[in-house]
């Protein structure tokens, strides 16, 4: 059996006129991942009665963004996915109009497809279906319990696995319809819709979620600044997935949107003491913390109910006691400014000499012509 190009299109062509039964799909629900053909028979036609019975000579016409499946007894026996019309011939070899779906159709197909005639001779059971090749966007998802999420901030030296939850939308479209029907959706009545397979995705994509966080949080993205990198995570999704999506269902992941991504108050916080502590390693950072601090107990001590003096008092006590203990404020600005500049200057590891620029450093060293780490 097989197809044959028509030369014209529309269902007043030439070819249309001839047609003993003619299939023919409308455009396919977003939310409808295949729907089964229905023929329309005309008076040429000398099957009226049985509609799982193709006979040669009957026009299968194939709309943008479709892939048609002829099911012989089960199994994929043609497969099209270039827009036209085609006249069935029973008699013809299988054929393959992969289209824009790409080579990976007729290798599957190749694989688990059935490839024979009937020598003219009618199947006992054969089928239409035609699957939806675009995008179909809107399926929902969200955590209904936290997932790791992996921090890590070189500035603060911090590198802690916390809790997020997230929920978005996702959209998917099919590139293999033949892994599809095989491994999925098999001889179905009418319709199969997305909400029929979308809580297995959902488990599946959640479960894929973890990892997907850690490859893009290794790249130094904060799960607050995850929704502004949706297509790297989209990528990594597909990734994750491949096995149990692409080669299995013939399914990717089109685009991934995050609605919303939050940390629980108490990893909120804990990466902001975090990150406020490994702040107050500088030194000129530590002595304005401590100006700021001091200034504002001067405020309360201005308010002190004993009087002002007694207030002041008590703050110039507790100043000469953070100084006599090594928490002068001029020493520890002088500190900074010494630590800031240790951090300008820069040598080469291999002779020791003194780079001139530091904030611009040569690949090479000029003096040796080692590498500048």
């Amino acid at each position: 059996m097989g197809l044959i190009r028509g030369l014209v299109s529309g269902a007043s062509s030439t070819l249309a006129d001839q047609w003993k039964e003619y299939f023919y799909c409308e455009a396919i629900p977003a939310d409808t991942i295949a729907v089964r053909g229905h023929k329309r028979v005309s008076a040429h036609s000398s099957n009226r009665v049985d509609d799982n019975i193709i006979t040669t000579g009957s026009v299968v016409a194939v709309a943008d963004g479709q892939c048609m499946l002829i099911v012989d007894n089960g199994k994929v026996a043609e497969v099209c996915a270039e827009p036209g019309e085609y006249r069935y011939d029973a008699s013809a070899q299988p054929s393959v109009f992969a289209g824009k779906l790409g080579d990976s159709i007729g290798e599957v197909f190749r694989e688990i497809g059935k490839r024979f005639t009937f020598g003219g001779q009618p199947a006992t059971d054969q089928r239409v279906y035609y699957f939806n090749t675009k995008e179909m966007p809107g399926i929902k998802y969200g955590t209904a319990n936290p997932v790791p999420f992996r921090v890590v901030d070189p500035h603060a030296n911090l590198d802690v696995d916390i809790e997020v939850r997230c929920f978005g939308e996702y959209s998917i479209r099919v590139t293999n319809p033949v892994l599809f029907y095989t491994n999925v959706c098999g001889n179905f009545r009418d319709t199969y819709k997305v909400s029929e397979i979308s809580d297995q995705l959902r488990s599946e994509l959640l479960t894929a979620l973890q990892p997907a966080f850690a490859e893009i949080s290794a790249q130094g993205v904060r799960y607050s600044a995850v929704p502004a990198h949706a297509a790297e995570l989209a990528d990594s999704l597909n990734h994750q997935l491949d096995s149990k999506w692409r080669d299995l269902r013939g399914i990717e992941i089109v685009s991934f949107g995050v609605s919303s991504i939050s940390a629980s108050e108490e990893d909120e916080q804990m990466i902001k003491d975090m990150q406020r502590t490994a702040a107050l390693k500088d030194q000129s950072m530590a002595a304005a913390t401590l100006v700021a601090a001091q200034a504002e107990a001067m405020k309360e001590a201005a308010k002190n109910p004993n009087g002002a003096m007694a207030g002041f008092m008590g703050f110039g006590m507790a100043q000469n006691a953070g100084a006599n203990n090594g928490m002068n404020v001029g020493q520890m600005y002088q500190a900074g400014q010494a630590q800031n500049a240790a951090r300008l200057v820069k040598f080469c590891p291999e002779c020791g000499y003194k780079i001139p620029d530091p904030e611009n450093p040569p690949k090479f060293c000029p003096n040796c012509g080692k590498p500048v780490l």
